[in-house]
């Protein structure tokens, strides 16, 4: 055996000792590994399957700012309905209290999204005041749809509210150049809604005016707003705008056999000069900046009127599926009292089904203008309607449920009183 230098052991123990540590170690370090992640080897014999790319969401849908002349006319066009007949000319509203629910409407936050309607003027301070995106007004009167084409024609191009009325009743306002004491007669350009009705109410109606202003409507829904009129369709422009010349502010609904509450009805100077609960004017021509809103829908083409029954199968259900594919919801949808005539033609279930179709929240609200032999609980004195809200889904609800086996008992379920 050899011996190394300044050790006594022999050389061959001291390697086998070396070797036999190093074993030790080795079987060591590979049982350790038992039971952990595997190596960084392994990794690399076996590549991780790598992270599938996130997803991106759905677009949501784009809504539009304004529409084209023609997109706008083609909505209308392609929702409508036959026209059907009804027993009124519905010139102006005869709802007193209209303006009664604005508190609530505003206290709800009933704002943005889609408004749909019925009937007449009273929409545009309903519009004013819910502020919607896009609005839909349906009548089932063809004349009813012509007669806001007319209205559109006219905001179109009156930039006041005394604009409006002048062109609106032929009754122009003193040129720039008339003489001193034919311009002092008109009141100031900021005057109130009373001022102003007070001088178109005393004010005579213009022949030549009349008939320039019908040409140029005429012209603008054809060829501005692409819309085309038959004939037939002239004759009712022609008839309605001539009954707010042959009337002016005394204009009112008006029944076929003239009767009615006695034979009377509001005139259209009472419904602009109508105050809420608060006994504030609020209609749409007594706020500068509720003009200015609804104007601008108008210049937009976004109040949009079509032909449609309630009970009917193209009209509401054409518009709740373009509000669907388009991300809007119902945030408002004025009835008027169109639902007692549902019940009496017996029909009343296939609206309740359109309604079904509709986009709705929780905040969707009918505004309903309730008519009937008795007086409502919640009437307001001095009125004969009664306007109320009540959600749209509170609506279906209590549908589903059966709780609306007339008109009587639709009107006293689960409204929402001013």
């Amino acid at each position: 055996m050899q011996y190394s230098r300044g050790n006594r052991q022999p050389l061959g123990w001291r390697n086998l000792f070396s070797a036999l540590a190093l074993s030790i170690a080795l079987l060591m370090g590979a049982s350790s590994t038992f039971g952990q992640a595997a190596p960084q080897q392994s990794q690399s014999a076996q590549p991780a399957k790598p992270t599938p790319a996130a997803q991106p969401e759905p677009a949501k849908p784009k809504q539009p700012d304004s529409f084209s002349a023609e997109e706008f006319s083609k909505l209308s066009r392609e929702f409508s309905e036959e026209g059907g007949t009804f027993r009124s000319d519905n010139f102006t509203s005869n709802e007193t209290s209209y303006l009664h629910v604005v508190q609530k409407l505003r206290e709800a936050g009933t704002t943005g999204g889609a408004y749909l309607g019925v009937g007449p003027e009273q929409n545009f301070t309903y519009i004013a005041k819910t502020r919607p995106q896009i609005v839909f007004l349906f009548d089932i009167r063809r004349q009813a749809i012509i007669q806001h084409l007319m209205y559109k024609a006219v905001f179109h191009t009156s930039e006041t509210p005394a604009q409006f009325l002048a062109k609106l009743l032929s009754r122009p306002l003193p040129a720039k150049d008339a003489p001193k004491e034919i311009r002092d007669k008109a009141p100031a350009a900021n005057a109130s809604i009373n001022e102003w009705l007070n001088y178109f109410g005393a004010a005579a109606a213009d022949e030549k005016a009349y008939q320039a202003n019908l040409a140029e409507i005429r012209k603008q829904i054809q060829e501005d707003f692409k819309f085309p009129l038959s004939d037939s369709d002239k004759y009712m422009l022609e008839y309605v705008y001539k009954s707010f010349r042959d009337e002016g502010l005394a204009i009112s609904y008006r029944t076929d056999g003239g009767g009615g509450w006695g034979g009377y009805f509001p005139t259209l100077r009472e419904i602009l000069a109508g105050e809420d609960l608060l006994g504030k004017q609020g209609n749409f021509l007594a706020v500068p900046e509720d003009y200015e809103f609804v104007r601008g829908l108008h210049r937009k083409n976004l109040i949009i009127p079509v032909v449609a029954d309630f009970a009917g199968k193209k009209g509401i259900a054409s518009v709740a599926e373009y509000l669907k594919k388009n991300g809007y919801t119902v945030t408002a949808f004025y009835l008027s009292n169109v639902e007692q005539y549902l019940f009496q033609n017996g029909v009343f279930e296939d609206f309740a089904e359109n309604v079904r179709k509709l986009p709705l929240t929780d905040k969707s609200l009918f505004i309903r203008a309730i008519a009937g032999r008795g007086p409502h609980p919640a009437r307001q004195p001095g009125h004969r309607l009664t306007t109320l809200l009540q959600k749209m889904t509170v609506f279906l609800k209590d549908f589903d449920n059966k709780l609306y086996p007339s008109y009587n008992e639709l009107a006293l379920t689960n409204y929402i009183a001013p």
